[in-house]
């Protein structure tokens, strides 16, 4: 799927992984629609291809990745602030006691 500059990497997946830096307020297409987006995306994050509930897996490479902590807006940024990951107490550092 060409979302301009986010992959979709799986047809199941939820989120899209940002390929190129994209900006607050820049329009991409998902699955059709026109999305702004609300926030700046860094290469790596991802944002949410749907709507996605507090509770709600995410889906990335096909399989779950983690589950959202609160409700996110399609387009949004989906990253530890509003996701947790069901497999790891944590993605930062110091949880493995290398963050300093």
């Amino acid at each position: 799927m060409n979302t301009g500059p986010f992959i979709l990497l799986h047809p199941d997946d939820n989120v899209l992984v940002c390929r190129q830096h994209a900006f607050r307020g820049q329009s991409i297409t998902l699955d059709g629609d026109i999305v702004v987006l609300p926030d700046e995306i860094t290469v790596g994050h991802k944002i949410a291809r749907r709507d996605l509930k507090a509770g709600e897996k995410i889906i990335k490479y096909g399989a779950p990745i983690g589950s959202m902590k609160t409700d996110a807006a399609r387009g949004a940024h989906i990253h530890i602030h509003n996701m947790q990951s069901d497999y790891i107490k944590s993605h930062t550092r110091e949880v493995t006691g290398h963050g300093h």
